[in-house]
């Protein structure tokens, strides 16, 4: 993976500049051959994953990338453009993660995020919760990948606040 593809960092946001219906385009990152195998061999040792020659035997006809690489790349876009370093808390899980085509290498991936909602939370004051539809799109604009993602973040500190 060359980091120059992967543009600026991240402007530092906070809870209350993740409005509901904001939409955040970015990316791109170029999926590897190398990697596909590599990341495959290493955890998801498939033969259309790790093989050329059993991947074009295969009902993908060529090699193709694991899911679970697609959103390791999804993922590194995500906190490169997305989650504010300085006020990312984690996250508690996704939901509804579907892979909707295969990723080849030399593909090349960005990602599409929708704000779906926003609370803060009642019981601990200084955080919220954000609720995002998460798309990977390849070149062609396609969806490769899409889930909704719930993000932790820190709120807004106060001016004066310790």
């Amino acid at each position: 993976m060359d980091n120059a593809t992967l543009g600026s960092l991240v402007e530092p946001r906070y809870f209350e500049d993740y409005v509901a219906g904001t939409v955040y385009e970015f990316g791109s990152i170029t999926v590897e051959e190398a990697e596909v195998i590599d990341f495959a061999r290493r955890f998801d040792p498939q033969p259309f994953h790790t093989d050329r020659e059993a991947a074009r035997q295969s009902i993908y006809g060529n090699l193709i990338a694991s899911g679970w690489h697609t959103a390791g790349l999804m993922m590194r876009l995500l906190v490169e453009h997305y989650l504010s370093p300085g006020a990312s808390l984690g996250s508690p899980g996704v939901d509804e993660l579907r892979w909707l085509k295969p990723v080849r290498p030399g593909d090349v991936l960005s990602v599409r995020v929708t704000v779906l909602e926003a609370a803060v939370s009642r019981s601990k004051p200084g955080r919220g919760l954000v609720r995002s539809h998460v798309e990977v799109l390849n070149q062609h604009g396609e969806a490769v990948m899409t889930m909704k993602a719930m993000n932790l973040l820190r709120c807004r500190p106060q001016p004066g606040a310790a």
